[in-house]
């Protein structure tokens, strides 16, 4: 079991171009010469070779051995039993090891053993997933992919009729989850809740491992009996997938192992291949390297129906002399006719002449055409206040703060405007998904028509964004102030609402636990708090709900959508404005005398809690009248000390009570309809930051578990983990993408 986990540097490449050419190449192409090229059914390609030390690979690290006392024989990772099952496009596939905890009647543990595997020169692919067997067992997976990485799994059930037999592995009996792109090392640990005591004459024993996604097939509870050899069955026939690099700490900018007539490319997360240029075919890291195809000799693949002559890369195909046509289709060389050649010459002459007088004209109408364009967009630079922000600019020093973008950019960034870039659509204008010259990936917000009038106020409010750096406020990068309709560009942040996530079920194990519930309402309470006192002036963002939330790719939250933002002057505490916000946001306060104070964030802000603990939404049209409006009810619930029966099930689960019981004075402080009587924003993020210090994990606390789970006797378990499947271009996630920088239409301007 040693050898398990002893992986040193090694990596394996699985050498993409020669396999693929490998039938129409010489062995000399593929290998270096005097070196075996296959061990039993295995082809071993260069730059790795079989033996320490032989001089067949392109250094020690790249060896793997065979061990020839197989029949026929097998081929294993440098020294260690992980047994190679094949080499294919980029990909390394080897034998997964299962990690075990066994337990005997009373409780205590039979036998038990726990993994863990670290790389060198390669990664796990993302085509494994991370799978738990058992009624009464959860595991933890940890890693490295840069970042930290940690992630679990958990399987319950407590008779034989729970486990499903049509081999879904979703938690009963069955667990599995993804692991990131990149991760080079991880180890796994298997925990039980019971030790197996309730369910010990059909389940004693469960299991954890990594693999290939759909090579394991859950046979349900046959697989969870003492007797069913499924251990074995893993291990023989679950692979996992490796994905390799040529020199991770190296890129193509470095000297480089390409041979001669291929070419360099640059992998995701470091390193580099090697690959063979168009019309080349051989092994690009074995000299002399890709060698020139001649397509001539295979015309099933190249077709040419005339005169066909090999060049290095390509080749050139024409019809036979006195003919013209396409020698590549069939049939379609035709013999010119002497009787015809004049009439020919003329009406070519006639088409060329006519070419020559219609691209003139087009010059000259083009020519015409753009200087209008020009003025009009000097017009509308003028229009929209764009001499009034290069005057402040310069003024300010705010180069590296604000960048002004020309139309060009913007349009040649999102496809000309394509409606298949659009991601959002508002009260407030349309979103569009660009990419920037420099690769950056940004949203470009198009807004309604500003007033002139009002141009000194937008270009003002424009300038005070850019300054707003917070790790949880959307950043402002710029603008473009050419079109009719200023066009704002911010950061693109790519994982959706917390809108989608709270209310969006999706299946499989969720990441809104309690902790990262708290961590998400502190993070954003904290960019609200700096809002509100930490900028040059106070902005009070007015629209706040849980679709202008959103979350980066490691779930962390952002507040999004200044389209109805206020500036509120140092010696002022409030301002008059007409009503604008989201029904079951609005704060009733702010509705009923149009006076918008820092406090109406902090009403809207408790609805979003409410929200993120209730996973309820703020408006219920499917819901009766008392719980219809959630700030109403859930206030009700606190009053009459109901709050156990609103709160989700899960929170019941992983929260104290005391946590619980906290966090709801909390929410009903928030939405007091007094905002003199509701607490700050400063206020709000010191005490979610308390409880945040007494977070228990459930899976650490088992005490606190068992105490919670009297609480929700009816709950299925199959709620306990759901995973949000995020698939853009569908019309589901259109919706919800609507809202990522867009506020929804029931936004009520009065």
């Amino acid at each position: 079991m040693l050898l398990h986990i002893m992986i040193l540097s090694l990596f394996i490449f699985p050498f993409t171009m020669a396999l693929g050419t490998l039938q129409g190449s010489t062995i000399n192409n593929i290998i270096k010469p005097n070196c075996p090229t296959h061990c039993g059914n295995v082809m071993v390609p260069y730059p790795f070779g079989i033996g320490y030390d032989t001089g067949c690979s392109l250094d020690n690290s790249f060896h793997v051995t065979c061990n020839t006392t197989y029949e026929p024989p097998k081929l294993f990772l440098r020294s260690s039993d992980f047994e190679i099952y094949n080499i294919s496009d980029s990909e390394v596939r080897i034998h997964t090891t299962v990690s075990y905890r066994c337990y005997n009647q009373d409780g205590s543990v039979r036998n038990e053993f726990d993994w863990w595997i670290s790389l060198s020169k390669f990664t796990f692919s993302q085509k494994n997933k991370f799978i738990v067997l058992g009624c009464d067992d959860y595991s933890l997976i940890r890693g490295t992919n840069g970042p930290d990485f940690s992630n679990g799994c958990l399987g319950l059930c407590s008779k034989t009729q729970d486990v499903p037999s049509n081999g879904n592995c979703s938690g009963m009996g069955c667990c599995q989850t993804s692991i990131p792109k990149g991760l080079d090392y991880f180890n796994i640990s298997l925990y039980s809740f019971d030790n197996h005591t309730s369910i010990w004459p059909w389940n004693n024993c469960g299991y954890a491992f990594v693999g290939e996604e759909g090579s394991f097939v859950f046979r349900g509870v046959t697989d969870l009996y003492a007797d069913s050899n499924v251990e074995d069955r893993i291990e023989s026939s679950v692979p996992i997938v490796l994905d390799w690099v040529i020199s991770p700490d190296a890129g193509c900018s470095e000297p480089t192992e390409c041979k001669g007539n291929s070419s360099c490319y640059d992998v995701e997360g470091g390193g580099y291949r090697c690959r063979c240029n168009t019309g080349y075919r051989g092994n690009p890291y074995l000299d002399p390297g890709c060698q020139d195809i001649d397509e001539c000799a295979d015309p099933g693949t190249n077709p040419c129906y005339g005169d066909c002559i090999n060049t290095l890369g390509s080749y050139n195909c024409t019809c036979p002399a006195g003919s013209f046509g396409n020698a590549k289709i069939e049939n379609d060389c035709q013999r010119h006719k002497d009787s015809k050649f004049s009439s020919s010459i003329f009406i070519i002459a006639m088409v060329c002449g006519l070419v020559v007088i219609l691209s003139a004209i087009m010059g000259i109408l083009y020519g015409i055409r753009r200087r209008k364009l020009m003025k009009l967009r000097e017009k509308f630079f003028e229009q929209n206040g764009g001499v009034l922000l290069q005057q402040k600019i310069n003024s300010q020093g705010s180069h590296a703060a604000m960048t002004l973008f020309s139309i060009a950019q913007l349009r040649r960034a999102t496809n000309n405007y394509s409606q298949d870039n659009i991601i959002g659509r508002g009260a407030y204008g349309v979103v569009y998904k660009g990419v920037l010259y420099d690769k950056r990936v940004v949203a470009i917000k198009k807004s309604k028509i500003v007033d002139g009038s009002q141009a000194e106020q937008f270009i003002n409010e424009v300038l005070i964004l850019t300054q707003v750096i917070h790790r949880h406020v959307v950043k402002l990068l710029g603008c473009c102030l050419e079109e009719e309709v200023p066009v704002l560009v911010y950061e693109f942040i790519s994982n959706n609402t917390l809108f989608h996530h709270i209310h969006s079920k999706s299946g499989g194990m969720s990441w809104l636990s309690w902790e990262n519930r708290l961590r998400v309402a502190v993070e954003v309470a904290g960019a609200l708090a700096y809002l509100h006192s930490e900028t040059i002036m106070p902005i009070i963002h007015r629209d706040i709900k849980s679709t202008n939330i959103l979350l980066d790719d490691n779930y962390n939250a952002k507040i999004s959508d200044f389209g109805a933002s206020r500036l509120v002057p140092l010696d002022h505490e409030q301002v008059t404005t007409l009503i604008q916000g989201t029904l079951g946001y609005l704060d009733p306060e702010y509705y009923n005398t149009s006076q918008l104070t820092d406090k109406s964030d902090v009403y809207s802000f408790g609805v979003v809690l409410a929200e993120l603990i209730t996973g309820k939404k703020p408006i219920g049209a499917d819901r009766s009248n008392a719980e219809k409006n959630l700030a109403t009810y859930f206030v009700n619930s606190v009053t009459e000390n109901h709050l156990y029966e609103v709160v989700e099930q899960r929170i019941l689960r992983e929260g104290s009570l005391e946590q619980i019981q906290a966090i709801g004075d909390l929410v009903k402080r928030c939405l007091n309809p007094h905002g003199r009587d509701r607490p700050t924003m400063k206020e709000v993020v010191v005490e979610l930051d308390n409880l945040r210090k007494f977070t228990t994990h459930p899976w650490t606390q088992q005490q606190t578990f068992q105490e919670t789970r009297s609480l929700v006797l009816d709950v299925e378990q199959l709620d306990l983990y759901e995973v949000p499947l995020i698939s853009f271009g569908t019309k589901d996630t259109e919706s919800h993408l609507s809202s990522t920088y867009m506020p929804f239409e029931e936004n009520i301007p009065r």
